[in-house]
């Protein structure tokens, strides 16, 4: 992006002392949000939410310092936006995993200063002959994003075909916390679940979920809040959700993390995803014109006791 073309977006959705746009890692255009509640830093490049800290707090979503920005290129850690499939493509692995618009370049279509100094930024993307080639429907994508003290991230799929389609996702979120031994998740108790370490074999969660091994786990028809609670860092993240009956729960552990350009030797113990998903069989048919929004409301929240 030019840098007029960078000063004609800022004069058309800037926001005085609450939001610009900058050249962001990599040269990758990203909007700076601050206002008296939180700040946030999204790329146009995948919709991707790299950053959310409430005022006075630790940041709340993990970047890996191997992460590429490069156009083409998957971001590692924020929030990631998988669309319109989950994992791999349900029968063709050749096509990129968790979809296609995590690695496009999304526009700007609204911003906006809230009467109670919150800010939202809506960014959007559609069908175009490139995506036509991979996924043969038409369709309109929106990430509406509202940052305050607490982060509501909305991705509003909108069918604008003539023929219905099914469509699964996430917003893959990646949480920066003290350390796995210090964590649990609560929330999926008693909740079957795909483990997929485990040649996907179905079980059922014990108790709160620990993360002491690699860990990737479809948990299955659930609409349940999840909770963090960090003894480390004396706080619990609470992610709630709506439009998703599952949630994935992933950490590479130390021989994947290894593996990974992308994922720096030991930051398996400083992150875990705790994601809102439409995966496996909780997928989306819509018909023509219809549209379905996938809701994550993150917020933190002192905690004081023993994990």
């Amino acid at each position: 992006m030019t840098a007029n073309e960078l000063e004609k977006l800022n004069d058309e959705y800037g926001i005085r002392e609450q939001l610009v746009f900058t050249d962001g890692p990599g040269g990758l255009i990203t909007a700076e949000i601050s206002n008296p509640h939180g700040e946030a830093t999204i790329a146009l490049h995948g919709g991707h939410i790299l950053s959310f800290r409430p005022s006075g707090q630790e940041p709340v979503l993990w970047l890996s310092r191997n992460s590429h920005f490069t156009p083409g290129k998957a971001i590692r850690g924020g929030i990631p936006v998988c669309w319109p499939w989950f994992g791999d493509h349900p029968t063709d692995t050749d096509k990129p995993a968790h979809g296609f618009v995590r690695t496009a370049v999304w526009s700007v279509s609204e911003s906006e200063k809230l009467a109670d100094e919150r800010t939202r930024l809506k960014l959007s993307i559609a069908d175009s002959d490139e995506t036509l080639k991979l996924w043969p429907h038409r369709f309109r994508l929106e990430l509406d994003c509202t940052v305050s003290d607490v982060l509501t991230t909305k991705l509003i799929a909108t069918n604008t075909g003539s023929k219905p389609f099914t469509c699964g996702g996430a917003l893959h979120s990646y949480f920066n916390i003290s350390a796995v031994p210090n964590i649990l998740i609560k929330g999926l108790e008693g909740c079957a679940y795909k483990d997929k370490v485990d040649q996907y074999r179905r079980k059922v969660q014990d108790g709160p979920v620990s993360i002491k091994r690699e860990t990737d786990r479809i948990y299955l028809d659930t609409e349940a809040d999840c909770i963090i609670e960090d003894r480390g860092m004396q706080r619990k993240i609470g992610i709630s959700k709506n439009g998703s009956r599952t949630t994935v729960v992933w950490n590479p552990w130390i021989d994947k993390a290894q593996k990974m350009a992308d994922f720096g030797d030991d930051e398996y113990n400083g992150m875990v995803c705790v994601e809102t998903a439409n995966a496996d069989t909780d997928v989306i048919t819509l018909a023509p014109g219809g549209t379905h929004i996938l809701e994550s409301v993150i917020r933190v929240e002192p905690w004081a006791g023993n994990v």
